[in-house]
């Protein structure tokens, strides 16, 4: 069983830059793809980037491609959101998740572990 917990969420300036992390332990995680997604009030949990604890590969929504980085540290089992050039739009709630599948999945109903959540607030 794997189990997540999120970090380093705040209040951030448009243009400003936050990084997030995400924190794994237990079993099995290490050949898990690994995702971050955002909720903002009355939307649904949308994609934000994945990757692969194995491997160099990583995926990113559209929407934040160019401005956010997915990247892990094995020594802390640590998976981190580099999220630069911060929009309004970005404020949501944002939660790691994890998934054994073996294609990055980009819907939420594919992972079965996540993490309790962490708020990002972005002011103009």
């Amino acid at each position: 069983q794997v189990q997540l917990v999120e970090s380093g969420g705040g209040l951030a300036q448009v243009g400003g830059s936050l990084r997030l992390s995400c924190a794994a332990s237990g079993r099995g995680f290490r050949t898990d793809v690994m995702g971050w997604f955002r909720q903002a009030p009355g939307k649904e949990r949308d994609f934000v980037a994945a990757l692969r604890w194995s491997g160099s590969s990583t995926y990113y929504a559209d929407s934040v491609k160019g401005r956010f980085t997915i990247s892990r540290e094995d020594m802390k089992n640590t998976v981190y959101l580099q999220m630069n050039s911060l929009k309004p739009e970005d404020t949501a709630i944002y939660y790691c998740a994890a998934t054994s599948r073996t294609v990055i999945p980009t819907t939420p109903s594919n992972y079965n572990t996540w993490g309790q959540g962490t708020q990002v607030t972005v002011s103009s």
